[in-house]
């Protein structure tokens, strides 16, 4: 962690760490005295700087001349210095480099849309913890956890599972230690405007949200063509991804639902479902045109993600005393 501290307009910075708790030195100028919980040995700048350096993005601390106890957190520990009253005492800037907080993503595509491609795409680069709900629905009944043993209820009567067992489900995943430190991805939830005000509710919200934009006519084409082979689980498209040979050819099947008139009507679905969810976070919204082939479209959602951390870098927070 870089520290520079200004007293009356001299740079000083940080060579070295006592970790000894409330030991008083005197490095600055008028015999200057600071109490450290962390105590922070400085030497004077370069006389030949011509400026103040900017730590941005940074946590600020400001104190006058008045004896003014701060305390500075900084990825999560607390620091603690004290100025000492004196009649001649300058202001003072502490500046210490503050680790951005992690990424919080929300993605949505429809069916054919490649969204599980990119999923995989962004995990691997980001290190984001992977939650979709489908998956993670499944996992809770598997574990027989109490919002599991509620869903099995409503699955076992051939019910939809109501909006509030999931959304639970989800905040609590968001709140597992690996979400919160690594950050997360969510996976085609919320798929409506009340699961999203849900989240909104328990203080959940996205830094961002991509939306997989891909024309109806290659949707349809996509899963139209897809095909399964039952003995390995291997997904295959008759244009895009054929089979290797004839043999694995002859024993592909296709799911019922994979057929123009019903992935239409599943499409349809979808785009009502996003309009709904878009109320909740167009000023977050980021659209990927996702036509293109998969390489170019993680490179657009690349961009995207990188565009928010710089953001955030930029508008981190600042704390006056």
């Amino acid at each position: 962690m870089g520290i520079i501290v200004n007293v009356g307009g001299c740079g000083f910075k940080c060579i070295g760490l006592d970790l000894s708790a409330q030991r008083e030195r005197d490095k600055a100028n008028n015999g200057q005295h600071f109490f450290f919980s962390l105590y922070f040995f400085v030497s004077p700048l370069s006389p030949h700087s011509s400026k103040f350096p900017n730590p941005s993005p940074n946590l600020f601390l400001h104190s006058h001349s008045s004896f003014t106890p701060l305390t500075l957190r900084s990825n999560q520990t607390r620091y603690r210095f004290k100025k000492l009253p004196s009649s001649n005492a300058p202001n003072f800037l502490v500046a210490a480099s503050a680790k951005a907080e992690p990424l919080k993503v929300i993605i949505s595509g429809a069916p054919a849309s490649g969204k599980g491609t990119q999923c995989e795409l962004i995990t691997q680069k980001y290190g984001l913890v992977h939650i979709a709900a489908g998956d993670l629905l499944r996992a809770e009944v598997a574990a027989a956890s109490e919002n599991g043993k509620l869903a099995k209820e409503y699955m076992e009567k051939g019910e939809l599972v109501p909006d509030e067992i999931v959304v639970m489900m989800v905040k609590e995943r968001l709140l597992q230690p690996d979400s919160q430190q690594r950050g997360w991805l969510l996976d085609g939830y919320p798929r409506s405007s009340s699961q999203a005000a849900a989240l909104e509710d328990y203080g959940i919200r996205p830094d961002v949200f991509i939306l997989l934009d891909v024309s109806e006519d290659i949707l349809v084409e996509r899963v139209v063509g897809r095909r399964l082979d039952p003995l390995t689980g291997k997904i295959y498209h008759l244009k895009y991804s054929p089979p290797e040979n004839d043999e694995i050819a002859s024993r592909l099947t296709q799911r019922f639902d994979d057929t123009e008139e019903k992935v239409k009507l599943r499409l349809r679905t979808h785009h009502q479902n996003v309009d709904a969810v878009l109320s909740v976070y167009k000023d977050i919204t980021v659209k990927v045109n996702g036509n293109e082939a998969k390489e170019h479209v993680f490179a657009q959602i690349d961009a995207a993600l990188t565009h928010v951390g710089e953001q955030r870098k930029v508008n981190s927070g600042s704390v006056a005393a």
